[in-house]
């Protein structure tokens, strides 16, 4: 059952591995306290010689490893592929912002749509003047017109609309709206 540790198991490796129902209860055992091959097969209900088969696989994979107190499950490889698996992948739409304007919108803005208005007004305000950097200055616009602009990038037209013109990156009078703020690229 000697076996060499593999040190990075991914989550499928780790899912091909346990996608056996005895080596699942090979680990059920060993978590609830096993430390031998012989408490494993009476731990996990399996007959001594499934129950080393099972092992000796999750051995050779990496997911149960030898140590001072007898066999253990390799608790951190489950810990690191849960959190490579989680870990969002690093987006570029946003690289050429400064680093921490780049961060707020990577957090709340995607494929050019706002995912989520951020509660925090620093950052609402970042993702406002990323929002008002889609109207001209000079230009007028209806309502309706802003409202268009606005749903392509989030369907909440009303409160980002308020939002654009109580920040003072939007004014408006007699029905027309028109940039009054934001960054000059």
């Amino acid at each position: 059952m000697a076996g060499s540790r593999k040190p990075d198991l991914d989550a499928g490796a780790i899912v091909g591995m346990l996608a056996d129902g005895d080596r699942r209860r090979v680990v059920a055992a060993l978590v609830l306290g096993a430390t031998s091959a012989d408490a494993v097969a009476a731990g996990s209900g399996l007959s001594p010689e499934r129950a080393n088969k099972a092992l000796a696989r999750l051995v050779d994979g990496g997911l149960v490893v030898a140590g001072a107190a007898g066999l253990v499950v390799h608790e951190e490889a489950f810990q690191r592929a849960a959190r490579d698996a989680l870990a969002r992948p690093r987006r570029h739409e946003h690289d050429a912002e400064p680093d921490q304007r780049r961060r707020v919108l990577d957090a709340f803005v995607r494929d050019g749509r706002i995912t989520s208005v951020p509660a925090a007004r620093a950052k609402r305000l970042v993702v406002l003047d990323w929002l008002v950097q889609a109207f001209e200055p000079g230009v007028r616009y209806r309502e309706r017109d802003v409202n268009e602009i606005v749903a392509a990038r989030h369907p909440d037209t009303a409160a980002l609309r308020r939002y654009l013109v109580d920040e003072g990156m939007l004014d408006r009078a007699g029905g027309e709206y028109w940039r009054s703020g934001g960054s000059v690229p």
